[in-house]
This record gives structure tokens, sequence and C-alpha cells, in this order.
């Protein structure tokens, strides 16, 4: 049996219809209930129910053999798991926003806030550029209005949040959308069936 973990919410929902289609249903998922796991031992699949933050810790530490998570996830968090899949859904972007108007001269240490900063540090190291990273759990917006920041690393799906604030997007880091992933080892003693669910998601990405 390959055990799914399932981001809650409307991504976790959206991608479970593609595993539906691919022909891993069940049904019970889909019921008003409490319950956090369903398996239907016909198809050989048993999904369960996590917060999108934690589906990586699920898979790379075993508890999951497959699940979908964000590229943001993976790129912050860098879990040791095989990516399988770009499922080409829940798409957004990792951005750099600050005040409209802002310019960067370069001449002193970049104040960036976000709760991305492994994401951060990464990107602004290979422009060269000395920054002061700033954690912060939400509201990252505030940040740059009230002086906090130069600028926010941080995801923009419509923008318009920062419109609203009065920020402008300034560079893209990365383009997001949700994969999915699989522990090293499930894939290694369960090939076949791990095989067989991703082609037939992936047959339901072309339609």
């Amino acid at each position: 049996m390959i055990n799914v973990a399932l981001p809650k919410g409307r991504l976790g929902e959206k991608v479970y219809g593609m595993f539906e289609k691919a022909g891993f249903e069940c049904p019970a998922l889909l019921g008003n209930s409490r319950k956090l796991i369903f398996e239907n031992p016909e198809k050989g699949v048993r999904y369960f129910w996590v917060k999108p933050s934690d589906v990586s810790i699920y898979v790379e530490r075993g508890a999951a053999d497959v699940g979908v998570c964000g590229k943001d996830i993976l790129a912050e968090y860098r879990p040791d798991v095989y990516e399988l899949l770009d499922l080409q859904t829940g798409k957004c972007r990792m951005a750099v926003a600050a005040k409209k108007g802002y310019f960067d001269d370069g001449q002193n240490t970049l104040k960036v806030a976000t709760k991305f900063v492994n994401v951060a540090k990464a990107y602004y190291a290979k422009k060269g550029r000395d920054i002061d990273v700033i954690r912060l759990n939400g509201s990252i917006e505030l940040a740059p209005i009230l002086g906090l920041s130069d600028v926010i690393v941080d995801i923009v799906e419509t923008g318009t949040t920062l419109k609203e604030n009065d920020l402008d997007v300034v560079e893209t880091v990365f383009d997001i959308s949700a994969r999915l992933i699989a522990n090293k080892a499930s894939f290694k003693f369960k090939t076949k069936e791990i095989e067989a669910l991703t082609t037939g998601v992936a047959a339901q990405l072309n339609r």
C-alpha cells in the first residue's frame, strides 16, 4: 500500500482529483468526516491530510511514501526526497518586493524581511549582496512600510496585497507550483507502485 500525504485545503483537494482520475480513488476522503486517514485496499492506497508545510517532513522521514508540496517548501527546507513531478497547479512565485520607487544602490547592507530565510540567503549569496535577514512569520508587507526592512522576500499570487500597500515586485526569485515528492527508501522498495501512480497522475496534466 502506498501512503500519500496530501496538503489540507484547496490545493490538496484539487490534487486528490488528479489521483482519483489516475485510478487511485478513495471515496471516503471526500466525506464530511473528522478522520485524518483514509484508505482503499483495492487500489492499494492510503491518504492522510497534513498541514502543507509538514508534508515534506512526513515524506522525508518515511511516514509517507509520497506527498504533494510547493516548490517554496522544497527550496526553503531542502528535504532529502525525490522530486518526481511538477503538478502544474498551485502556481505563484517567490519574489522580492519593496516600496514603490525604492532603489537598491548597493552601498549599505540590505535589510530583508521574510519567513523564507534560506531562500533569501541563497538568492542574495548568488548576487554577492550583503544582507541582514529579519525573520517574520506574518504580515511581511508591513516591514518595508514601517522601515523595518528595505525589501521583503515572499510568495506572490495576484499581487493585490502588495498594490494595496503601495509595494511593487522588484524581482522574481523563482516560480512556484505543487510537486509530487517521494521518500528515497520507499521509492527503492515500492518502485513499481510509485511509478504507476506518477505515470497515472502525469497523464492528467496533458489533458
